[in-house]
């Protein structure tokens, strides 16, 4: 229990929680191992747990195909974002109990995951208002850096990809 507490106290997600507050979270932990490559969850995969990186590393990909008309554009799977130690991922559906917007492939042969149950987070949070308010903050920050890091990635796309911009008639 000693070691999932020192993971969770580096994770963004927990910030400022208690001593006491991360013994609870850990108490709803469960530790998953993955080899290289291996898929933690499919993008458009219903389900509901959060993770976090106990050690190695976790790639986000998208399949640029779900969005694209265009028959050229690749239909492999792109990493969008590669996560280490103490990192988290899942909440958006955590959050919204929808479908999961991107795939989760273990990036390292000896990935190691914390996995939380939305059920019992929820629960928790019920239970304990204020670590509930502390971790739908933390939560709503880590989502926003993801947001603006994506919209970094999409302007970045549009003005710098070669496109030829549009004419001023």
């Amino acid at each position: 229990m000693t070691g999932i507490i020192a993971v969770l106290r580096q994770a963004d997600i927990f910030y400022e929680f208690a001593a006491e507050q991360l013994e609870r979270i850990a108490s709803l932990c469960r530790v998953e191992q993955f080899g290289l490559a291996q898929i933690i969850f499919e993008e458009n995969s219903a389900s509901d747990e959060l993770y976090v990186i106990a050690r190695g590393e976790v790639d986000i990909l998208v399949d640029p195909s779900l969005v694209s008309g265009d028959p050229g554009r690749p239909s492999q799977p792109t990493t969008i974002a590669t996560l280490r130690r103490g990192q988290s991922f899942g909440e958006i559906a955590l959050v919204d109990q929808g479908l999961r917007s991107a795939t989760a492939r273990s990036a390292s042969a000896a990935t190691q995951l914390l996995v939380i149950p939305r059920r019992a987070l929820m629960k928790l949070c019920e239970e304990d208002p204020k670590l509930g308010y502390l971790l739908m903050r933390n939560l709503a920050v880590d989502l926003a850096t993801k947001i603006r890091s994506a919209d970094m990635m999409i302007r970045d796309e549009l003005l710098y990809s070669g496109r030829p911009k549009a004419s001023k008639e």
